[in-house]
């Protein structure tokens, strides 16, 4: 048995899993565009419950929130982790947890957001520095473009090559920066064939 007494040792890691993944099934998007009264974001714009498709609103303290939230709820579960002193595979499957919990949530019939505030929150508790880099990455991109999903999507391409370079010794938090890195290059991939294609939007262009 545990520390607690009541949950057998052999499923600690698997608790810790699923309250992550239930953790990252809550969308600030739909809960803070119900707090300021605006439309339900997976029915405007791209449809992505998103701090950007918020942000469309033109309430940008919604978008920041939705932000601020969505990367929480994937830095809290990971520090909380090494904070207890979990294994380092433990860590890493908490991470993904919450990431898939935010593209697949169970609350919301499984479908949610693209994940980039998500997978920063996870990054910056594994390690500050990728976080940091990964977060430099998007605002670089983003001055010269001023393309949101762009910005993610270089971001997320050179993420995996930033956590082989920072956490070299920590294995499981390369591979689980590569799942995140696929997933989100996955769930952009319309966003990819407008850029493409020369149609994709960006902030301060028609």
């Amino acid at each position: 048995m545990n520390e607690l007494g009541f949950i057998p040792v052999a499923l600690v890691p698997m608790v810790w899993i699923v309250a992550a993944y239930f953790l990252g099934s809550v969308s600030f998007g739909i809960l803070v565009s119900r707090l300021y009264g605006l439309a339900d974001p997976r029915t405007v714009g791209s449809g992505n419950p998103g701090a950007t498709n918020v942000l469309r609103s033109g309430r940008k303290s919604a978008a920041a929130l939705t932000l601020l939230g969505d990367a929480l709820k994937g830095w809290f579960p990971v520090w909380f982790a090494l904070q207890s002193n979990m294994l380092m595979w433990v860590v890493a499957a908490v991470g993904l947890a919450v990431f898939f919990g935010h593209l697949y949530p169970i609350f919301h019939r499984f479908k949610g957001g693209k994940g980039v505030a998500t997978a920063l929150g996870v990054m910056l508790a594994v390690s500050l520095w990728l976080g940091l880099a990964c977060l430099l990455v998007w605002a670089v991109v983003f001055a010269i473009s001023r393309i949101s999903s762009l910005s993610a999507i270089v971001a997320a391409a050179l993420s995996p090559f930033l956590a082989a370079w920072l956490l070299l010794p920590y294995k499981d938090y390369v591979l689980m920066v590569l799942v995140m890195a696929v997933m989100l290059l996955w769930r952009h991939r319309s966003n990819i064939q407008k850029l493409l294609a020369g149609t994709e939007s960006g902030f301060g262009k028609k």
